[in-house]
């Protein structure tokens, strides 16, 4: 069984990466992954729940640091460590064949950091503005998808990995969207 799923993760990711490929998600996919793009979005989130919800957007804040944090330090510090899966740009199997659009890296593979660390950040996010805001469940999934997606496009992680790093990414964030939700119970 655990043969077949790695198979099909493998073709998952051929699929991806060769057959999907073409020049706009050549040059948009880097981009997309890469941490400082986001910067921006993060310092609007940042100075808009500070400046709209003053005390409790300071909460909002440090628990998103939270979330983030526990997500990073478990996929990245832990998970990866258990694991020990490489990358399929470091697969001898699969050399030949890998379209890289980007350096490969020297880390293991399991699972993808950058899929747990921002859908727990859009998971977290998603729960505690979705009664003031509905549309932020589109939003926030297509931008932590994309990214996800952009993992396994530019070579750098299998399906697998970003889909183990999702389903940890949502668990963290629902865990500190609760904590969140004890603390602030009227928002």
């Amino acid at each position: 069984m655990l043969e077949h799923l790695l198979q099909f993760d493998r073709h998952l990711f051929h699929f991806i990466n060769h057959d999907l490929s073409n020049p706009f998600f050549d040059w948009l996919m880097p981009i997309l992954r890469e941490p400082k793009v986001w910067i921006p979005l993060y310092v609007f989130i940042f100075c808009f729940c500070i400046y709209r919800y003053k005390k409790t957007g300071l909460y909002i804040i440090v628990l998103l640091a939270l979330t983030f944090g526990v997500a990073d330090r478990g996929s990245a510090g832990i998970g990866k460590n258990l694991v020990k899966r490489i990358r399929p740009c470091n697969d001898s199997s699969l050399s030949k064949t890998i379209i890289m659009r980007i350096p490969c890296g020297t880390g293991y593979s399991f699972p993808s950091a950058h899929a747990s660390n921002h859908f727990a950040i859009a998971t977290f996010l998603c729960l505690v503005f979705f009664r003031k805001w509905r549309w932020i469940w589109l939003a926030a999934i297509l931008w932590a998808g994309s990214i996800c997606f952009a993992q396994v496009y530019v070579g750098v992680h299998f399906p697998i990995d970003v889909i183990a790093g999702a389903l940890y990414g949502i668990s963290i964030g629902s865990l500190f969207a609760l904590l969140f939700k004890k603390l602030q119970p009227n928002f």
